[in-house]
């Protein structure tokens, strides 16, 4: 059990003095984001370093790199590479980079960075990975980079995939 902290009561309980409770989230928390085909997706908070919109111009296209780059970003000082995601997954639909602000999620381990853009992004939310299941539907392409996914009966059956940040990031598909 964990109490609501005062900036989250309203003034009525504050004022009497009492403390509301609030359950303690379950599993583990994922960042849900869509790519341009409207297909939803998550990513495990702990591998996100930072989730940035930006302007496109501030990506840098790189002459004769791997159609799946956009290309690099300076992120504090660092240069990182930006790619379209429902692409790298064998989406169809190439990311709209005509418009004010990309979603990017750059996502690291050990010393190796690399933003992906996104559509939009859809939010955090506690999931249980017990609950998820084998990948249906998926483009073989895509196969390597899917841990799972968890099925909604509510939401007129629509899935939620998870996807491998590691894989992605050790992927020989960015050399393509």
């Amino acid at each position: 059990m964990t109490l609501k902290p005062d900036f989250l009561v309203g003034d009525s309980d504050y004022q009497l003095g009492r403390e509301l409770e609030v359950s303690s989230p379950e599993g583990e928390l994922h960042l849900r984001f869509f790519i341009p085909s409207h297909q939803e997706f998550a990513l495990l908070a702990t591998g996100i370093r930072e989730v940035i919109e930006l302007s496109p111009d501030r990506i840098t296209p790189i002459p004769n790199a791997s159609p799946l780059l956009l290309g690099t970003l300076n992120l504090r000082g660092r240069v990182i590479w930006v790619a379209d995601l429902g692409q790298f997954l064998g989406d169809a639909t190439p990311l709209n980079t005509d418009r004010a602000e990309i979603p990017v999620i750059a996502i690291e381990e050990q010393e190796t960075i690399v933003g992906l853009a996104v559509d939009s992004i859809g939010g955090m939310d506690w999931l249980l990975v017990q609950h998820l299941a084998a990948p249906t539907n998926i483009p073989d392409i895509a196969a390597p980079f899917l841990r799972g996914e968890w099925y909604s009966s509510t939401e007129g059956n629509s899935s939620l995939r998870l996807l491998d940040q590691t894989a992605i990031l050790r992927s020989a598909r960015w050399a393509g």
